[in-house]
């Protein structure tokens, strides 16, 4: 009976399912207003996805919000949307709630009306069974005396009944009813019993087939081809039984972002960018690297917009690789915990600034990264160009690894699945002009110490800032 009543209330969080960021950050335009969105979806589906929605101005009357699939027939048959509630404390905060239903991709549509008119923006996101959740042990020790009593309960009044239902008023009962009582209450025990041991079971199956639906990433293993060839292969881990590792899509071109960090002091990063030479079967010619042992994480998006983070180690001998092209770049730097400070010079005498609004930063507060590049002079950078069609790239990983986010100006919303449900924007922001400052949107979902990798690309040049953040609860 504990077993089952600790079954009864195990639909929730215990242990995170894979290595990434669970929250969806985005900033862009819905129609004339500029919106700054959070969404923290739920960690069990069937589930409540949270909603936060800051209008950069004044003039927005109304947000409305609705889930729907981010590809097949259900983009087509919108249910009717909610409305967004409006903080009383700040006018132009608006919180919501929306049900996701199944596992899988889903966009939420934000329609805002003002006295501009009215305009509307999608932002895919995630809807992935993380976690399982046991019982407090408190309340299971209750609810399994409770349950307790309640069977007493049910034995001793089927046995009152039998013995005393049929006597007069004062009338003591029979040695023939008290033995009747006795086997009522035996028969009534057993059927008891017999209920609890096929509901423990019922329950059990319930609880393993919802296991089964809870999110497993796809794995990476890797293996070293000398002399520098890194073959990487994916390999489905039986996750819902329909997972596959051919059906990768382009995000800025290539079909994995791969970021190889030197672990445990994370004072070299490379951000590289495999070739697909089989399903599910990429090769990585790697620069010049030094031995030691690496971190690999690759970003990965699916055809149906679903992102992926895919995650192994490595260690590696002295790599004397191919000189960095393309898009593929690296830099080193302090050990993490050494670059507290918010400039971090580079090679040629320029510089990255993190204009930095705190010391320490709060769990789940999304907070604007704002970064300027200045020359020797501290005058802003005149030959900013985009790196991968973005004014520049950043990648959040926390000291244990077990947080990573690679973010974009528009915010940690991959572009492959953001070209799903807003080609023409993914157009306008590939093409929009440059400038020497880029903001990242962020939050971070836990406390700790964090890596801050920041990439831009000027003067024909990728260049690689570090910095470090802490994290309180």
């Amino acid at each position: 009976m504990l077993r089952l009543c600790f079954g009864l209330l195990a639909l929730a969080a215990a242990g995170q399912a894979h290595v990434g960021s669970p929250d969806v950050f985005y900033e862009g335009s819905a129609g004339p207003y500029h919106l700054l969105v959070t969404i923290r979806p739920p960690e069990v589906i069937p589930g409540v996805a949270e909603l936060e929605i800051r209008s950069a101005s004044p003039d927005v009357h109304s947000i409305r919000i609705v889930p729907l699939p981010v590809t097949g027939p259900g983009t087509r048959l919108a249910p009717t949307p909610d409305n967004a509630r409006r903080s009383k404390e700040d006018p132009q905060f608006f919180t919501g709630s929306l049900w996701l239903m199944r596992s899988g991709s889903w966009q939420v549509r934000i329609m805002a009306d003002g006295a501009r008119g009215s305009g509307e923006l999608s932002v895919p996101v995630p809807a992935l069974a993380l976690r399982t959740r046991t019982m407090q042990k408190a309340l299971g020790a209750v609810l399994f005396v409770l349950g307790l009593v309640l069977a007493l309960g049910l034995v001793s009044i089927v046995g009152a009944g039998v013995r005393e239902a049929q006597c007069e008023p004062g009338e003591q009962p029979s040695a023939r009813q008290r033995r009747r009582a006795h086997f009522a209450m035996a028969g009534t025990a057993l059927v008891v019993a017999a209920v609890i041991y096929l509901g423990n079971q019922w329950w059990s199956d319930e609880a393993a087939g919802y296991g089964r639906n809870v999110f497993k990433t796809l794995e990476l293993s890797p293996s070293l081809e000398a002399p520098d060839r890194l073959r990487l292969q994916l390999r489905d881990p039986g996750w819902l039984g329909f997972r596959k590792t051919d059906d990768l899509a382009p995000d800025h071109g290539h079909v994995m972002h791969l970021y190889v960090i030197h672990v445990p002091d994370m004072a070299a990063v490379w951000h590289l960018h495999p070739e697909m030479i089989n399903p599910g079967e990429l090769l990585q010619r790697l620069p010049t690297m030094p031995a030691g042992r690496y971190q690999l994480f690759g970003d990965i998006v699916h055809e149906n917009g679903l992102p992926e983070t895919v995650t192994t180690e490595i260690s590696l001998p002295q790599i004397e690789g191919q000189s960095l092209a393309g898009d593929d770049a690296g830099g080193t730097g302090p050990v993490l915990g050494n670059a507290r400070e918010t400039v971090f010079r580079l090679p040629d005498g320029y510089r990255i600034v993190w204009e930095k609004s705190a010391d320490r930063f709060r769990v789940r507060q999304l907070t604007l990264f704002r970064f300027s590049v200045q020359d020797p002079q501290g005058q802003p950078a005149r030959d900013m160009e985009l790196y991968m069609g973005m004014a520049g790239h950043a990648a959040f990983v926390r000291e244990d690894r077990s947080v990573f986010a690679h973010v974009h100006p528009s915010g940690s919303v991959p572009m492959a699945s953001l070209a799903l449900v807003q080609p023409h924007l993914v157009h306008l922001m590939e093409h929009a002009g440059i400038s020497p400052t880029v903001t990242f949107p962020y939050g971070f979902p836990t406390s700790g110490k964090y890596r801050i990798f920041v990439q831009v690309k000027r003067g024909g040049t990728v260049e690689t800032a570090m910095f470090d953040a802490g994290v309180e609860n």
